[in-house]
C-alpha cells in the first residue's frame, strides 16, 4: 500500500504505514544512511506505541532498529538503551524462550564487543545461543550464525583456540545445511583464514583464503569486496 496516499487520506496512525516507515528505515541502514534510517524507525516507533501501545512486539522492532543504527554510529550506550527497552518487551510478551528475545541478547553483545568490553559480549551471546539451540535444535544457521559470532570475539580477545572452536560448529552446521558452495561457508574460511594471518601462520591461511576465494568468486563474483579480500589472503 502507497504511504502517500494513507498519508493524504488521513491515516498517518495506521499501522500499515508504520510498516512501511520501518522497511524505508531497513532500507535505509542497509545503504548506510543512517540518520535516515533513524528518522523513518522513529516515525514507525510513535505510531506503534500509540496504536499498540509500549509493550507489543512491533514496539520492540521498532526499538532494535534503533538500537542497530546507534551501534554501527558507535553511540553505544544510546544502542544498548534501545537493545534493553526491545529486549524487555519480548520477554514480557513472548517469554524468555523465544528467538525474539535470542535476537536481543545476540544485539546486546554485538555492542558490547564493539565497545571492547568482550565478557559482556560473550555473556550475551552464550544467552542468545543457548535460547536459539533451546528453540530450535542444534543444526540451524541461527545457531551457526551465534557460534561465529562468538568465534569473532574470542578471536578479538587474542585466544585463537576458543575462536577456532567456535568457529568449527559454524562451518559444520553450515556445510550440513547448504552444502560448501554457500557464501556462508566462504566466510567461515575467510574468518578461520584472517585468524591465521594474525598468527603468523601463511600456510593456513592461504589454505583457508583460497577456499573462500574459490567459493566467493563462483556465489558472488571476481568484483565482490569477500572475493578480494580472500584472493589477497590467498597470496600471502
Amino acid at each position: 500500500m502507497n504511504v502517500l496516499f494513507l498519508l493524504q487520506v488521513g491515516r498517518q496512525d495506521c499501522p500499515d504505514v508504520a510498516k512501511i516507515y520501518g522497511n524505508l528505515g531497513n532500507v535505509y541502514n542497509r545503504q548506510g544512511q543512517y540518520e535516515r534510517a533513524l528518522e523513518y524507525y522513529q516515525k514507525a516507533l510513535e505510531i506503534h506505541i500509540k496504536v499498540s501501545g509500549q509493550d507489543h512486539l512491533d514496539v520492540a522492532k521498532s526499538y532494535t532498529g534503533i538500537g542497530v543504527v546507534y551501534n554501527r554510529q558507535g553511540q553505544y550506550e544510546r544502542a544498548l538503551e534501545y537493545h534493553q527497552k526491545g529486549l524487555e518487551i519480548n520477554i514480557k510478551v513472548c517469554g524468555q524462550d523465544h528467538p525474539d528475545v535470542a535476537a536481543s541478547f545476540i544485539n546486546i553483545g554485538a555492542v558490547y564487543a564493539g565497545k571492547g568490553d568482550f565478557e559482556n559480549a560473550l555473556v550475551h551471546m552464550q544467552k542468545g545461543l543457548e535460547i536459539q539451540t533451546r528453540v530450535f535444535g542444534s543444526d540451524h544457521l541461527d545457531v551457526a550464525k551465534s557460534y561465529n559470532n562468538i568465534g569473532q570475539v574470542y578471536n578479538r580477545q587474542g585466544k585463537y583456540e576458543e575462536a577456532l572452536e567456535y568457529y568449527q560448529k559454524d562451518l559444520d552446521i553450515t556445510v550440513r545445511l547448504v552444502g560448501h558452495d554457500h557464501p556462508d561457508v566462504a566466510t567461515s574460511y575467510l574468518n578461520r583464514a584472517a585468524l591465521y594471518h594474525r598468527q603468523g601462520n601463511h600456510v593456513q591461511t592461504k589454505e583457508m583464503a583460497t577456499k573462500a576465494y574459490h567459493i566467493f568468486l563462483k556465489v558472488l563474483g571476481p568484483d565482490h569486496l569477500y572475493t578480494q579480500m580472500s584472493s589477497k589472503l590467498s597470496r600471502i
